[in-house]
């Protein structure tokens, strides 16, 4: 399936001729775009569905061009890197809404700790053990983003989006996430101690094995989602729900909910023998 992406990759490309950053942007692309479509294969998807949503969710290539199409070239010597300018570029003052500029960028291991980045799209990213505690990113996107190990630990990312991403061992300790959507994404592994999940939405991602213990939870959305063996041993939930979600394998063990959420939850089967009503 490597040839595919890459021949998608290369018609995508093809009407801007072979600009300087091509190889470098192309080799980014590629490998987010197969650890997409692995994760797709690894959910039981088929090969060509797996395929097809893997390219759907690559994007506008218009919008990386504005950034990388016209550089000029340079000696090999003093050529700064990719990931070079785009750490440089931390350092100006943030464009607000729908920054992009870190979009389709090599970011793997960077510090961004304390960071203002309201509105940035890191879409199609490898950020692969990237810090961003204490960071501000309200707003921000991370579509199709490689983000294995990333720490946002105290970080703002109310009403950002996580779609198609990969956030497997990713730090979300005492992180804001009001509002924030996290679609189709893999999380096994990821941390949620001490994090805000008011009105955060989980749909259609993985989340076996997580654990919510003590935390509260209102208005959070778990939607199409996996929670086998997730736990949530003496939370408080409030309006939460689990539409196609099964839940008979999920531990509530010591929750505190309100009627209509347990009532959604015992009409699911789930295991509610040691759970407060309020």
């Amino acid at each position: 399936m490597k040839a595919e992406l890459k021949q998608f990759l290369d018609d995508a490309f093809k009407p801007y001729g072979n600009f300087p950053a091509k190889k470098d942007v192309e080799q980014e692309l590629l490998a987010n775009l197969e650890e997409r479509y692995n994760d797709l294969k690894a959910s039981g998807k088929s090969d060509t569905d797996a395929y097809q949503q893997t390219i759907d969710s690559f994007g506008d290539v218009s919008e990386i061009m504005e950034h990388v199409a016209h550089e000029q070239p340079q000696q090999q010597s003093d050529k700064p890197s990719i990931k070079r300018t785009l750490i440089n570029a931390i350092k100006h003052p943030i464009r607000g809404a729908d920054d992009s500029r870190f979009r389709a960028t090599s970011l793997i291991d960077t510090d961004l700790a304390g960071t203002q980045l309201v509105g940035s799209d890191f879409s199609m990213s490898a950020l692969m053990g990237a810090n961003f505690d204490k960071s501000n990113l309200q707003g921000s996107k991370f579509k199709a983003a490689a983000l294995k190990g990333a720490s946002f630990a105290s970080s703002d990312l109310t009403v950002a989006v996580f779609d198609g991403s990969d956030l497997q061992d990713a730090n979300f300790t005492n992180a804001n996430l009001t509002g924030t959507k996290i679609i189709r994404c893999a999380l096994k592994g990821a941390n949620f101690s001490g994090a805000t999940l008011d009105n955060t939405q989980f749909k259609q991602s993985d989340l076996n094995n997580i654990s919510f213990n003590g935390q509260t939870l209102q208005s959070t959305v778990f939607d199409a989602s996996s929670l086998k063996h997730a736990t949530f041993n003496k939370a408080i939930l409030v309006d939460v729900t689990f539409h196609h979600v099964d839940v008979k394998h999920t531990v509530f063990d010591g929750a505190i909910m309100d009627k209509i959420t347990y009532a959604l939850l015992k009409g699911a089967k789930a295991n509610l023998s040691n759970v407060t009503i309020k």
